[in-house]
């Protein structure tokens, strides 16, 4: 565990360098294919630094962070878009490192929405929410003690309750480390995803709404545009729905390999490409039966969408992930840390008790 944190700190000191040069790159050359030339090698290296590390929790977020995240905004960058290259005024260096490298979205108005609906001051959701995710996953953990004992999808729904609960609370985390740091306030990452009432729902406006906040404008948009021209505006949405997801689907092999340094199988591939044509269908289905203004109730809506990404989610997603040995590497680091906790918390007793009977 020592090596990987000495790993993590050097693959985040090259991050940040990395990132100063593209800052001061951006103020110098033009939008265009020169920048992009300029910012390739950068692009290269945060492909490459991640394999310096393996653990998930350092080393998966970080793959997530910099190799799928912030290279987008640094090609958005290169073409003059996306949100390091905002119309005025430029952003500051610390706040241009920031945005660059952690996925946060900064929102003007988003202290006052947590306001409104009992979240921080800093745009996330209030504590208690996190808390009681926590605990719920907390109460997962004598489950996994008894895993040999019951049933595989019981024991696939307490892993998938513990990916999303794991995933949103480590990135508001990093939000509000960050959110404090250049205060400012963010954006949470998830709202709610098991209210969703449409697929287009689920991965438009409450899963993981960063990587939705960078695809748009970097898949979704350009293919839009260029299909609009082919299939009329009213259709452009359906090949542009099935780019994003295909380029998503690459991506998330990308970061499992990362994880698992296993040879990719495509599995996850076809759990995007999958909810790609559901979503393609779904919005061509709405767009149908627009002018008798029918829609499916929430009631049965929301099951329906839910079942639909648990089930393909057991079939299609959860066993690559597992393959990677992700539950395995999460316990051992669980039991990495706790040690740590532990040691610490005996030399910070031992300093203290020599203080309290010293001379």
């Amino acid at each position: 565990m020592e090596t990987e944190v000495h790993n993590f700190v050097f693959v985040w000191i090259s991050v940040v360098a990395a990132l100063i040069y593209c800052r001061y790159i951006s103020d110098l050359v033009p939008v265009g294919p020169k920048r992009l030339l300029l910012f390739l090698p950068v692009i290269l290296l945060f492909l490459l630094l991640p394999l310096r590390l393996t653990t998930i929790s350092l080393g998966g977020l970080t793959a997530f962070f910099v190799a799928w995240l912030c290279n987008f905004k640094l090609l958005l960058l290169a073409c003059g878009k996306g949100p390091l290259a905002p119309p005025s005024p430029p952003l500051s260096l610390p706040l241009f490192v920031a945005v660059a490298s952690l996925p946060i979205k900064i929102s003007p108005s988003a202290g006052a929405a947590a306001s409104k609906n009992g979240g921080g001051g800093d745009g996330l959701k209030s504590p208690a929410n996190y808390v009681a995710k926590c605990l719920l996953v907390a109460s997962l953990f004598p489950l996994y003690q008894q895993s040999d004992y019951v049933h595989e999808k019981v024991m696939m729904v307490a892993y998938s309750i513990h990916m999303y609960i794991g995933l949103e609370v480590a990135l508001a985390a990093v939000g509000t480390v960050a959110g404090r740091l250049i205060g400012a306030a963010v954006e949470p990452q998830f709202d709610e995803p098991y209210l969703a009432t449409s697929l287009q729902d689920f991965w438009g406006r409450r899963w993981n709404l960063m990587v939705t906040s960078i695809l748009r404008p970097s898949v979704y948009d350009p293919v839009w545009s260029a299909s609009g021209h082919l299939v009329g505006r009213r259709w452009a949405t359906l090949p542009a729905v099935l780019a994003t997801f295909a380029v998503s689907a690459l991506m998330h092999e990308l970061i499992f390999y990362y994880i698992g340094r296993k040879e990719p199988a495509w599995v996850v591939t076809w759990f995007f490409l999958l909810h790609g044509v559901a979503v393609a269908a779904e919005v061509a289905a709405k767009k149908a039966l627009r002018s008798t203004r029918w829609r499916l109730p929430a009631e049965a809506s929301r099951p329906l969408t839910v079942g639909f990404v648990v089930v393909t989610g057991f079939w299609l997603f959860l066993p690559p992930l597992l393959r990677c040995d992700a539950v395995g590497k999460g316990r051992r680091e669980t039991i990495a840390v706790i040690e740590f906790g532990k040691g610490v918390w005996s030399m910070l007793r031992f300093n203290s008790f020599n203080v309290v009977s010293g001379p």
